[in-house]
């Protein structure tokens, strides 16, 4: 599919099936605005509606300071709370629709993610960091708190208790910590973060594409349930798959002991 040129998004190609997003404020350490609230939302929005070849999607940002610094709030500077409302709007709109993406949305945590920041890499799929970068919600410290999900997302990442200790106290931690909590998969050294990313959607981007989108979407709404709903449902999606062009060809090409050809069929 083609995409819009965006004011506040540079969209490339990282390889086959392969998109990379990267947040594209610098100066402002890739704070969110208005804009880019709008900017993302419409990509994810097409992404969901029409994901054309795109097969796996690696979010970074700008530089190697920040993946995002929050909502910007010079921007925010004066907002009367009508204005701040519907600006949040956006916002939460966005978060839901990259929740809602089918294809898996690798978060390439290259530096600091803080606030609408971290919530941002947290409604992504999986995330791999640098090393050096720190991560918070430090919403209260404003007199707010979490509203893109965080309070539930960092939640079903690290648990009940660790997600009430680090939102209630604003505490920034690093990725190392984020490692043995099982909230980062894995880290990276300074500036390779994003190739670390790509070889991950490289692998993904090979395996069959229907494969992939029905087992994300099995994990993800299977964990809202019960186990044996969460089972049942999984098993719907399984069937969906068994007709599919891919599956034949997936058998053949392990027979015939060459790279199998998907189609996404």
């Amino acid at each position: 599919m083609s995409h819009p040129d965006y004011a506040t998004l540079k969209l490339s190609a990282g390889g086959p099936h392969l998109l990379v997003v990267t947040l594209n404020r610098p100066d402002a350490l890739n704070a969110i605005n208005t804009q880019m609230g709008r900017d993302m939302l419409d990509l994810w929005t097409r992404l969901t509606a029409d994901t054309g070849d795109t097969r796996c999607v690696v979010l970074t940002g700008a530089g190697d300071r920040a993946f995002c610094a929050g909502g910007d709030l010079k921007e925010r500077h004066g907002m009367t709370d009508e204005q701040w409302r519907a600006q949040h709007e956006i916002f939460e709109r966005s978060f839901f629709a990259l929740l809602d993406v089918p294809v898996p949305v690798i978060a390439a945590v290259n530096g600091h993610a803080y606030g609408g920041g971290f919530e941002t890499a947290l409604a992504c799929d999986f995330i791999y960091a640098a090393r050096n970068a720190r991560l918070a919600l430090s919403e209260t410290r404003l007199g707010i708190m979490p509203g893109g999900g965080g309070t539930q997302t960092l939640a079903r990442a690290v648990g009940e208790r660790r997600a009430k200790e680090l939102i209630l106290r604003a505490q920034a931690f690093d990725a190392e910590q984020g490692l043995q909590w099982g909230l980062v998969n894995h880290l990276s050294e300074p500036g390779r973060v994003l190739d670390d990313a790509l070889a991950a959607a490289t692998d993904i981007a090979r395996n069959g594409p229907l494969s992939v989108r029905q087992a994300k979407k099995s994990i993800h709404f299977g964990l809202q349930g019960d186990l044996r709903t969460g089972c049942r449902f999984e098993i719907e999606a399984y069937n969906r798959l068994v007709s599919s062009q891919d599956r034949h060809e997936g058998v053949r090409a392990f027979n015939e002991k060459r790279a199998p050809n998907f189609q996404g069929r």
